[in-house]
This record gives structure tokens, C-alpha cells and sequence, in this order.
């Protein structure tokens, strides 16, 4: 992790708002933005965000995250997502976040993620997949 990891430091990512990202619990004429992909694309702009700031063979994970979804967006409209990180504490990055479409502030909140070393994350999973195999 490079000291360039600072409270402070934040990315916007537009996203548009296409049918994958959708669901259509009111109909299809009503497809909205769903939850699941408004935290995917919060994770991914963290991602994006805090990878600049580390070294070789490290990535992130996340670990928690606390969100309020606000207001519906619609098939067809863009959003913008926004993290800032709020505090660096180890390896461990705290984030806010906020995302706003074309008319309203649409979603909030809190996002943790973890630096970790990709080579023994990888070889963590593989022996957990390892052993579930039997």
C-alpha cells in the first residue's frame, strides 16, 4: 500500500442505466435502477479509487457496506456515483458514498474495503474450494 492511500481522496463514475442493471417488479414499462447494482457499481468506483494508491500483487476486497436507496431511476437515465474515502486504518479503507441521477440524490452510505495480497487470497480460495470438494 502506497502512503498516497489518504483520507479524502475520492472518484465519480457515470453509469448508465441499461436493462442488466434493472429489475421490473412494477412492470416493464417501470424498469428502476435495483439495489444490488447501485452497491456493485459503489464497489467497483471504490475499486477503481483505492487500486491507484497500491502496490504490486494487492487488491481490494469488500467487507461491509450500509446503504440507503432513496429514490427510483429509471431504464435509460445515467447516474453518478461518488466515494470518498473517510478513513485509512491499516488495511482497512472506509468510504462514503452518494449517487445522484439526472433529478435526485438516489442512494447513500458507508462502504468498507480491505487491501490484500491477491496471491494469498487466491490461494485461500482455491484450498476452501479444495476441501469443499471433498
Amino acid at each position: 500500500m502506497k502512503d498516497t492511500l489518504q483520507t479524502g481522496l475520492t472518484k465519480t463514475s457515470r453509469v448508465e442505466i441499461d436493462a442488466g442493471r434493472t429489475v421490473s417488479f412494477l412492470g416493464e414499462g417501470c424498469r428502476v435502477y435495483s439495489t444490488p447494482f447501485v452497491l456493485h457499481d459503489v464497489e467497483v468506483t471504490s475499486q477503481d479509487l483505492i487500486n491507484k494508491h497500491l502496490d504490486e500483487g494487492e487488491d481490494t476486497v469488500g467487507s461491509h457496506a450500509d446503504i440507503s436507496h432513496l429514490a427510483p431511476t429509471p431504464e435509460g437515465m445515467w447516474v453518478d456515483v461518488t466515494v470518498t474515502i473517510k478513513e485509512v486504518k491499516g488495511r482497512k479503507v472506509d468510504l462514503v458514498f452518494e449517487c445522484r441521477d439526472e433529478m435526485d440524490m438516489i442512494a447513500k452510505g458507508i462502504h468498507t474495503r480491505f487491501v490484500v495480497d491477491k496471491n494469498k487470497t487466491a490461494e485461500h480460495i482455491k484450498s476452501k474450494k479444495q476441501k469443499a470438494a471433498g
